[in-house]
């Protein structure tokens, strides 16, 4: 390895080797040539002057590519489209007459990056499906692990643990469904042409307009596509680079909130991702037990969510039918958002496989805000044995204040129910059950169970693959 030049680290710290190769020269030039044997095969089909042994010749070569050969012709002609093709030419001499035969330039490079776009897709689809399984499994073992509810960060309604886990996995069940339609929606460019008019196409099958479409067709079909956009420019239209930005930036804003999540419940030693056993905090404070997977997940989402905007702008600025500013930012945004969303879902299933609770502390942490949340329930209790309620209502309230101070200003624990309990108005009332928390978190294990069934059990049976592992490197 090489240490005195940049590594990007999305290859060799973060994604994964999988995802990795996706973008690889490798497999970015093998498609080309396989593009350009389905071309040859399409219009030998179709009656024009392709032989066997050119396609057969074509074929032999897929894989063995020349980079350096490639570079040079490219240094030589600026122009890495006809670099490559000069390269494959110089393998396949008796097939160097038809290669890129009508063709222009997007023909290769566009239809290369719709099939390895969607593969990406998929991958995340994947990826995706493994982080809500393993949501879905949090979720039922804590399902009715009563625990504090926050609105604006500050102490509200209990809920469950696992009703909590419950809304990290719908955002992403909403994201994997757009990703399902990304992936549906994607079609081929095929045979457009230079300004996706296909005249030299309809040049070379002397003005027959139905052998222009069926090459098309052909072509789309040979590339894995059932289907091709109906109109393009030069380029396939980017608002569809656009749209997977938008999806994956989605999956991104999902995983930062959750990890946020993980942080701030860190913080209060309630949850914690998996810490290993040789694992170090920090340099400096050797207790310290950082969420650094969280951590990592949303500084690697805010890279994604900020490439949204590239796209975006690129697609805003394709003058007329193609501009080829859009070349080097692709190269850039494309890869890079895809590998950083394949390590967010890495980092996110690891930390999702092992997060671990604290029942005691978070008992305690309720604990010490449900005698207030428990004071409509006593004051209706009080009621029905036979008390005043303008009284009852006045003697909690003035008790509330006496025991929010003690907090606040003192740092003592909560003392309301001890208050209650000195309060004779209060003595028909059994305050311990009032105590148990279960009462307030209304149908929270319910809905646990039911959003297990309804959303987690369908993408388990359609999308989960064991083989998706989810190994941090560093």
């Amino acid at each position: 390895m090489a240490h005195d030049r940049y590594e990007n680290p999305l290859i060799s710290r973060y994604a994964s080797a999988e995802m990795a190769e996706l973008f690889s020269p490798q497999r970015k030039f093998s498609t080309w040539r396989r593009i350009w044997i389905a071309l040859a095969q399409a219009q030998q089909e179709l009656g024009l002057g392709v032989t066997t042994e050119q396609i057969d010749q074509l074929q032999e070569h897929v894989d063995n590519i020349d980079f350096d050969a490639a570079r040079q012709y490219e240094n030589k002609l600026r122009h890495d489209v006809m670099a490559h093709v000069h390269a494959y030419g110089d393998v396949c001499p008796d097939a160097r007459p038809i290669i890129h035969l009508g063709a222009t330039s997007c023909f290769v490079t566009d239809n290369t990056d719709l099939i390895i776009l969607r593969e990406a897709l998929v991958a995340v689809r994947s990826r995706l499906a493994a982080v809500i399984d393993q949501l879905g499994t949090f979720a039922a073992e804590t399902q009715n692990l009563a625990t504090l509810g926050f609105t604006h960060l500050q102490p509200a309604q209990p809920t469950t643990v696992g009703k909590r886990a419950c809304l990290w996995a719908y955002d992403l069940a909403l994201d994997l469904e757009e990703v399902v339609h990304r992936i549906e929606q994607m079609q081929a460019r095929s045979t457009k042409g230079t300004t996706g008019t296909q005249a030299s196409f309809l040049k070379l099958f002397a003005g027959d307009h139905a052998k222009v479409k069926a090459l098309e067709s052909s072509v789309a079909e040979k590339l894995g596509f059932t289907t091709s956009y109906a109109v393009t420019g030069q380029t396939y239209s980017r608002k569809i680079d656009s749209q997977i930005l938008d999806v994956l930036s989605g999956i991104a804003q999902s995983s930062h909130k959750a990890a946020s999540d993980f942080r701030l419940l860190a913080n209060r030693k309630e949850l914690e991702e998996p810490f290993e056993k040789d694992q170090i905090g920090s340099s400096a404070m050797a207790y310290k037990r950082n969420p650094m997977r969280s951590e990592r997940i949303c500084s690697l989402a805010r890279f994604v969510i900020s490439l949204q905007s590239s796209t975006a702008n690129t697609m805003a600025t394709q003058w007329l039918e193609r501009t080829l500013d859009d070349s080097a930012n692709r190269r850039l945004v494309l890869p890079q958002a895809f590998l950083a969303t394949d390590a967010v879902l890495i980092l996110y299933q690891n930390i999702t496989s092992g997060l671990v609770t604290y029942p005691q502390v978070i008992a305690k942490n309720l604990l010490a805000e449900l005698p207030f949340m428990a004071t409509e329930n006593i004051l209706m209790a009080a009621v029905a044995a036979g008390g005043d309620r303008q009284d009852l209502h006045e003697r909690i309230r003035l008790h509330s204040l006496a025991a929010a101070d003690r907090v606040k200003q003192q740092g003592e624990a909560n003392d309301l129910m001890s208050r209650l309990a000195a309060d004779e108005a209060f003595a028909s009332v059994d305050l311990d059950a009032m105590m148990d928390a279960s009462q307030f978190v209304g149908r929270a294990p319910e809905q646990v169970a039911e959003f297990i069934e309804d959303v987690v059990g369908p993408v388990r049976a359609e999308y989960v693959d064991a083989a998706v592992t989810a190994e941090v490197n560093v």
